[in-house]
C-alpha cells in the first residue's frame, strides 16, 4: 500500500457512529456527502426522529445544495428549511421526517 493509499481510505473496515438528530458533514469528503446523507437519513427515519438538523457549513452553497437535493429526492422528507439563529442559520438545514 502506497502512502497515499493510507490517506483516501484511512479505515480498513467500516466504522459505526451513533445516530443523532443531527448530522455535521465537516467529518467527511464532499464526494462522500451524498452517500453519508442517504444512509444518515434512513437510520435517523428508523431511530424515529421526526426532525433533523444538516450542518454543511455557509461557504459558498455546494455541500448546502447537496443536501437540499438528497432531501428532495428522499420521499420520507416532508420538508426542509434553513437553520434559524439558535441553530446554525444559513449553515445548517432542518429536515422533517415522515416516520
Amino acid at each position: 500500500m502506497s502512502s497515499s493509499d493510507e490517506f483516501d481510505d484511512p479505515f480498513s473496515e467500516p466504522v459505526d457512529l451513533e445516530i443523532g438528530d443531527s448530522l455535521d458533514l465537516h467529518a467527511f469528503r464532499p464526494k462522500d456527502v451524498q452517500a453519508v446523507m442517504a444512509a444518515y437519513l434512513e437510520e435517523a427515519r428508523k431511530k424515529g426522529f421526526r426532525i433533523v438538523r444538516i450542518i454543511h457549513g455557509k461557504g459558498i452553497g455546494v455541500q448546502r445544495e447537496i443536501v437540499r437535493s438528497v432531501l428532495s429526492e428522499t420521499g420520507f422528507v416532508k420538508g426542509f428549511k434553513s437553520g434559524d439563529e439558535f441553530s446554525g442559520g444559513s449553515g445548517s438545514t432542518i429536515a422533517q421526517l415522515d416516520i
